[in-house]
């Protein structure tokens, strides 16, 4: 089983698999590929270091880029290690340009491809991210979904219901693993007060390449009289964050570098809410119970809004004001949506046993 990891959100969707897959080393031989989209060790090593300590065999270098360099460069340096390897499977996670790289070419090859996280849609053909998705779900043959809604969107798109299988969220298996460590978190270590705070993530290119993210920064600002605002930046957003002079000291309005995984999750779970426009972050919060704010207009996990905690803002920073109303007014959710359980990874890898 060829594993292929990318970016940091593939490592926690990638590691509660391999894991499993390693617990059944009689049936099993994970082999873990980095193709180095994310190279900082801020953005990849300490997540593969706190998520198990799984070494990859083979580590492509790959950098940054455009999208087509870095899908180009993936294709082509991972072909000879598929050629040499002739894994049974590859298993591909997310959407990110490592993914769609490596199931095409797997595909070429004609090598059995496993898209774990199949199936989800923004409808935005303007992101990369949903034409990785689409692509890759059309090129694989074994189709992992995690929520009701991605069925429906692959029987949409013509893809076998022989080839769905509904295991369940294994990034969700990550943050329950680590659950104990997340909760032994300390806000106040970082000079957290629990509940007085709003973690924010931002990085896509729509909020950060232009003059949106000017004026979302002026509205946090603002935001910071009412809650201390905790931001973990992302490298391509720090440089632009620079160029606008914005004051990373500043008490009530701190930028900091990526932290790792567990450390993030732990103050997220004592936030009084999140702000982000990534994906994954949607989930964990969903999960976590914690109010997120999503400074999108789309998002390709609907179910983190209709059985989670998730507001979609729209791409408008303005609304970043409507916060404290928000946080105020929105429900209490107890439960986790269906099979986000910690055990997705055994069910995939069921799935496995069985082809």
């Amino acid at each position: 089983m060829l594993c292929v990891v990318g970016t940091r959100p593939n490592f926690m969707k990638t590691m509660p698999v391999v894991a499993e897959l390693k617990r059944r080393a009689d049936r099993f031989e994970p082999v873990l590929v980095h193709t180095g989209q994310h190279y900082d060790a801020n953005m990849s090593e300490i997540f593969l270091r706190e998520l198990g300590g799984f070494t990859p065999k083979h580590m492509l270098g790959v950098g940054s880029g455009t999208h087509s360099e870095q899908t180009a460069r993936v294709m082509e340096r991972i072909e000879p290690i598929l050629a040499r390897e002739q894994p049974d499977v590859v298993l591909v996670p997310g959407d990110v340009n490592s993914t769609l790289a490596a199931a095409l070419a797997s595909a070429q090859l004609g090598l059995r491809v496993g898209h774990v996280e199949a199936g989800l849609r923004s409808f935005d053909r303007t992101m990369p991210e949903e034409l990785n998705r689409v692509l890759t779900d059309q090129v694989s043959d074994l189709l992992f979904t995690h929520s009701p809604e991605a069925r429906a969107n692959l029987l949409v798109e013509g893809r076998p219901e022989s080839a769905i299988h509904h295991v369940g969220n294994t990034m969700i298996d990550a943050l329950a693993a680590l659950r104990e460590r997340i909760e032994a978190v300390e806000p106040r270590s970082r000079g957290l007060d629990p509940g007085e705070y709003l973690v924010v993530t931002l990085h896509r290119p729509s909020l950060v390449d232009g003059a949106l993210l000017a004026e979302a920064v002026a509205e946090l600002e603002a935001l910071s009289d009412r809650l201390v605002i905790f931001f973990p930046v992302h490298p391509r957003t720090r440089a632009r964050l620079e160029r606008l002079g914005v004051d990373s000291n500043a008490e009530r309005f701190r930028l900091v570098d990526p932290i790792g995984y567990t450390e993030f999750l732990g103050l997220v779970r004592a936030a009084a809410g999140v702000l982000t426009d990534s994906g994954g972050i949607q989930e964990e919060t969903t999960y976590l119970g914690v109010p997120c704010f999503t400074l999108r207009s789309t998002t390709e996990r609907p179910i983190t809004v209709s059985e989670g905690t998730n507001v979609l803002l729209g791409l408008a920073p303005e609304r970043i004001a409507e916060i404290p109303a928000l946080l105020d007014s929105r429900p209490h959710r107890s439960e986790p949506p269906p099979l986000w359980d910690g055990r997705a990874a055994v069910r995939l890898v069921d799935v496995l046993a069985r082809e």
